[in-house]
């Protein structure tokens, strides 16, 4: 067991996939995409659910068919759930993705678990003040400590409201790119395991911070894998820990950014998780991969059993899909 990795997700499968022209200013992952993308991304995300059911991941999948939202696929950004029945609601930078928070969603998670309050954060977009979920943070919930590479997406402010509610502490910081260009999710350059923490250390801007850092993970009894800048611009930190049906728990991280590791990191991952690699080109594109698509859930079920027309299934040959 581990409170860091969770063993129920949310995914949403995108039907009209394209990166998104609103966010492409501050993401310098992004890249141009064929005609032929949505179709692609559509069978990426689906299999990116398929793989995480058959390995014993509980899988929530929804589906946007609307065609107005391109990020729906990368439902991290705008809630997560905590230990104690509790979820965040938050504000979205791009006006176009401010309608990929869904009722629906938090009606299906209040549904299907114990949930006592939903914090919603949403309402400081009219100020500007943006805060994208745990795309802006990188949470460690077994040592509470909340990291957050400053940017349009993760205010001050905000990451502060947030750490005083849900009850961790933030370590605020500055990252830069290969072209000096601050990094517009802390989730693409830094994730944080049971036993090992992946993170681009050199885009860390002030010595004396990059220190902190490493000296905070490592006090948390983990493995610091430092990444080069070439390794976050394969997507090698966007990675999630998550439990399945075996003993042993998963690292799911896309086929590029695992491509992207030296047998030395390899060898510390595997020590303590099993890899699952999917392969998910198409949506890499828009500048997230693997972690950017998966909402962990961090709440505990209701025993009693729920009518719910959607309840997940923990299969190999199938995901629940959830009606919208």
């Amino acid at each position: 067991m581990s409170v860091q990795a969770p063993n129920a997700v949310v995914l949403v499968r995108p039907h009209r996939f394209h990166p998104n022209p609103q966010t492409a200013a501050d993401n310098a992952f992004q890249r141009t995409a064929p005609s032929s993308v949505a179709v692609a991304a559509y069978q990426a995300s689906t299999e990116l659910a398929r793989r995480l059911s058959e390995a014993g991941v509980l899988v929530h999948l929804f589906e946007d068919d609307t065609g107005a939202h391109p990020d729906s696929v990368f439902p991290n950004n705008w809630f997560s759930t905590h230990h104690g029945g509790r979820i965040a609601v938050y504000p979205m930078f791009a006006a176009n993705r401010r309608g990929e928070r869904r009722a629906d969603v938090i009606d299906f998670l209040k549904h299907s678990y114990r949930v006592q309050e939903v914090v919603d954060y949403s309402g400081f977009e009219p100020e500007r003040l943006y805060l994208e979920g745990t795309g802006a943070m990188v949470l460690d919930h077994s040592a509470r400590v909340a990291y957050a590479a400053r940017s349009l997406r993760s205010d001050p402010l905000l990451l502060e409201r947030f750490c005083t509610t849900f009850g961790y502490e933030s370590e605020l910081f500055d990252a830069l790119d290969s072209e000096g260009r601050p990094i517009y999710h802390t989730n693409v350059m830094m994730c944080i395991a049971t036993d090992f923490a992946l993170v681009c250390l050199e885009s860390i801007v002030d010595p004396v911070r990059r220190a902190d850092i490493t000296h905070r993970l490592e006090a948390s009894g983990r493995t610091v894998l430092p990444l080069t800048l070439t390794q976050v611009r394969e997507f090698a930190g966007n990675a999630i820990e998550l439990r399945g049906r075996g003993p042993r728990r998963l690292l799911a991280i896309s086929a590029r950014a695992a491509a992207s590791l030296s047998p030395s990191q390899l060898a510390v991952i595997e020590s303590s998780c099993d890899l699952l690699t999917v392969d998910i080109a198409p949506i890499e594109l828009a500048g997230g991969s693997v972690r950017c698509m998966i909402a962990g859930i961090h709440l505990d079920p209701r025993s009693v059993p729920t009518t719910n027309p959607a309840p997940a299934l923990n299969t190999a040959d199938d995901v629940a899909v959830v009606p919208s």
